[in-house]
């Protein structure tokens, strides 16, 4: 699987931005930034600055507005913000070569973060870094898998023949990968209780959602539409997961 890199961002209402306060939401940083694999660095780092003269990456208050972002190659839109408390970072596409001869666009992702937990874990040694600073930083990359930072995957299904043994397998690829890049060989049976997850049963045409939360405490949960298939505490595994989608080699 392949994808190229690419985050467009667009509003559905078109919105004049705002400048209320430090540390609002930071979804519209992503739309202001440099549009390369380091989006989240350049994100979190308004939750960060204490510096009033620094510009406000992140001024712009979605949560507040309930302005809604769309991946612009599919038209697929993210809230911006879940559960009340986790923020849109940035969104993504995931892309398929078939055959060497074309791209399918498998499924658009969101990644959310809980606002308060990056600061509570990374602004005291971030937080005077400016966002060029933090560009290419992979220390950076690495303690934000690495913390009790409660995010979230969204995938978005934009595939219309998708189905549910597809993306268990392209999973067993994926995720067995990061699990032998950061834990060795020996992670077979935790990678079989990931996938297992994805059951037969399961139906996912276009539209269907795939959450990927890592909760406090290392708690991968695994939800469908909205229903809960399953939940496993392990820190690699939330690691594996999320490196796939900001990590050195991210789907997009």
């Amino acid at each position: 699987m392949s994808s190229m890199l690419r985050f467009p961002f667009s509003f559905l209402q078109p919105q004049r931005p705002q400048f209320p306060r430090p540390f609002t939401a930071f979804a519209a940083a992503a739309a202001v930034s440099s549009s390369d694999r380091s989006f989240l660095r350049n994100a979190l780092n308004s939750f960060f600055s204490v510096n009033p003269s620094m510009p406000l990456l992140g001024s712009l208050s979605l949560a507040d507005s309930g302005v809604c972002v769309v991946e612009a190659k599919t038209g697929t839109s993210f809230p911006s913000i879940l559960d009340s408390s986790q923020k849109l970072c940035g969104i993504g596409l995931r892309k398929k070569n078939v055959l060497g001869l074309k791209n399918i666009d498998v499924y658009a992702f969101g990644v959310y973060a809980t606002d308060e937990d990056i600061k509570r874990h990374l602004s005291e040694k971030y937080g005077k870094l400016s966002a060029s600073e933090l560009q290419g930083n992979k220390e950076f990359t690495e303690d934000l898998m690495e913390s009790d930072i409660s995010m979230t995957i969204r995938l978005q299904v934009v595939y219309g023949r998708l189905s549910i043994r597809s993306v268990r397998s392209a999973f067993e690829v994926s995720v067995g990968s990061k699990l032998q890049k950061f834990g060795g060989s020996d992670n077979k049976e935790l990678l079989q209780r990931f996938t297992s997850q994805f059951k037969d049963e399961f139906k996912i045409p276009r539209g269907s959602v795939i959450h990927l939360s890592r909760d406090k405490g290392h708690v991968l949960r695994t939800s469908i539409d909205g229903q809960e298939v399953g939940s496993i505490q392990s820190k690699l595994l939330c690691k594996s997961i999320l490196d796939l989608y900001f990590g050195e080699e991210p789907f997009d």
